[in-house]
């Protein structure tokens, strides 16, 4: 793909037999590498903060990291910046055919996406269920409703396809979550 200011970006074709299975963290990082390349939005993978214990240093280039231990919980996956909104999100997978275990997603990072709505960014979660091949979005406010006003351990997948959105999957982007941000027509 040509750019027109030189940049030359090849963008693989993921969409094909010998890719499926591709996690959804790999997705959303082919997602966002064509928002950033294309200047729809700028949003990235945060890194896991670590602290390292013990390096094997054969030579300076070849240095291995054989223990290390997180330094504190991370808060989400990714975030960015989309038409001058804030945006951030945690993104899971789940095998179940049935529901999404509330055990996937720690009790600090829904406190962290309530606080980013509070502030007024927008907040979310995208779960994938892999044995359907479904990817939803489900925005912060829907997922707290779920929560203080059920007893239940899991979000059945009734409650995302009532609340939630399905992020279609497709070439470029793979899976273009901010149409979902546009369809719901966030105050942007």
């Amino acid at each position: 793909m040509q750019y027109p200011n030189g940049i030359k970006k090849e963008f693989v074709n993921l969409n094909t037999h010998s890719n499926r299975g591709m996690n959804l963290e790999a997705d959303l990082n082919d997602t966002n590498e064509y928002y950033r390349y294309s200047d729809i939005a700028i949003v990235h993978k945060k890194p896991t903060p670590i602290t390292i214990n013990k390096v094997d240093y054969k030579s300076r280039r070849d240095a291995v990291i054989k223990e290390a231990h997180f330094k504190v919980p991370s808060t989400t996956d990714y975030n960015g910046i989309y038409k001058g909104k804030y945006i951030d999100f945690e993104a899971k997978e789940t095998k179940s055919l049935t529901s999404f275990p509330l055990n996937n997603i720690h009790n600090h990072q829904v406190t962290h996406l309530e606080k980013i709505y509070n502030h007024g960014g927008i907040g979310f979660i995208i779960v994938r269920f892999t044995k359907l091949n479904k990817t939803y979005l489900l925005f912060i406010e829907d997922l707290l409703y779920f929560i203080e006003n059920n007893k239940r351990a899991s979000i059945p997948i009734s409650y995302f396809d009532e609340k939630g959105y399905i992020i279609k999957e497709g070439i470029n982007p793979r899976l273009d979550y901010l149409k979902v941000i546009d369809k719901k027509g966030v105050e942007l």
